[in-house]
């Protein structure tokens, strides 16, 4: 299925005309459930991993205490049945039960949990990017990114440690067909639910704190904003700028390149670990492709007919994963060289 953004509600550069030479492409991704193979691009598929490569583990150790239950991805995916299961049952039927008896004993096994386990925990397939169907910053002779994730969080960081792995896919000749899964999981929203991408590319412009002074002081004079129509305007006649940050400046959801959306906090520096250069959006690990205040951003095509969440989920989050409570996970890499250590951002 190909979708569609629709176009912003005005031409901002008409209103700004000093954002038109900040204008940078992204790629949204729209990861929609499907079945993925080791040929797709994907979100929680299978990767094109050599058989002959060791699969990564994550030798740090975890606190038990941060996660006093803990599952098993089977699980996970057992549950997200079950509850996929109760939504069709009931949507064909309202007076159907909520559960059956089956589905009330998996639960009752699973929100128990699993034993602790204090070995090195094998990472998780997160994204795999095929750069003919998704442009990305990769090093020149990589035609493949492939992310992982320690399903934890880390003393450093409330977030799942990620891992970057280029590679030509050519060079892949024999599959690794079993990877290795983590015994336990530190939260359901940890695994990913498998996605298909449907990649489009659209215009990002920078958050309004990465502008200068004089263009801030712009976006935030209403006399700028009267010459639109009153009806995209009156809602945000108090806050012009929430217009530009919700609507018009950078796209929600995952996607490559872009902007840096900030938000948890002002910009800051992002020097590359290794060189020193000043690192650049790779990929935007989002909680949601839309919310309530940037719904001019949901598909044409899931407007009048929108597509269902999968198995209970949010609006608009379609790989079931969640961020520290609806944040983003964004990795920026050295545009110099892409294999340097890369940066992990939450906003």
């Amino acid at each position: 299925m190909s979708l569609t953004t629709p176009p912003r509600p005005f031409d901002v550069t008409a209103l700004f005309p000093q954002l038109a030479p900040l204008a940078r492409t992204a790629t949204r991704l729209h990861p929609r459930p499907g079945a993925p193979t080791v040929h797709d691009s994907s979100v929680g598929g299978p990767l094109l991993w050599p058989a002959d490569e060791p699969w990564p583990h994550c030798d740090e150790p975890h606190d038990r205490h941060a996660a006093p239950v803990v599952y098993s991805p089977d699980d996970v995916r057992l549950l997200r049945r079950d509850l996929a299961a109760a939504t069709e049952r009931l949507r064909l039927d309202p007076e159907a039960p909520e559960s059956t008896p089956e589905e009330r004993e998996n639960w009752e096994r699973i929100k128990v949990g699993r034993p602790w386990f204090d070995g090195p925990i094998p990472l998780l397939p997160v994204a795999q990017l095929y750069a003919r169907d998704i442009p990305f910053t990769r090093p020149s002779d990589a035609d493949l990114l492939q992310v992982l994730w320690c399903p934890f969080d880390h003393e450093e960081a409330a977030h799942p440690r990620t891992a970057l792995f280029w590679r030509s896919s050519a060079t892949v000749t024999d599959v690794l067909d079993a990877p290795p899964e983590p015994p336990i999981v530190q939260s359901v929203y940890y695994l990913p639910e498998p996605c298909l991408f449907s990649p489009e590319q659209v215009t990002d412009y920078p958050h309004p704190m990465e502008l200068s002074k004089e263009l801030q002081d712009q976006l935030d004079d209403e006399r700028r904003w009267e010459t639109i129509d009153p009806a995209l305007y009156n809602t945000y006649a108090d806050d012009p700028g929430e217009l530009y940050l919700k609507n018009l400046c950078h796209a929600p959801g995952w996607k490559t390149g872009g902007w840096t959306r900030w938000g948890v906090t002002d910009p800051v520096a992002r020097p590359c670990p290794e060189c020193g250069t000043e690192a650049v959006p790779l990929l935007t690990i989002a909680s949601s492709e839309w919310d309530a205040a940037s719904v001019t951003w949901i598909p044409e095509e899931e407007r009048t007919a929108p597509a269902p969440p999968p198995l209970g989920a949010q609006d608009g989050n379609f790989t079931l994963i969640d961020i520290v409570g609806g944040y983003d996970l964004q990795l920026h890499v050295c545009p110099v060289s892409p294999d340097h250590p890369h940066i992990e951002l939450i906003q």
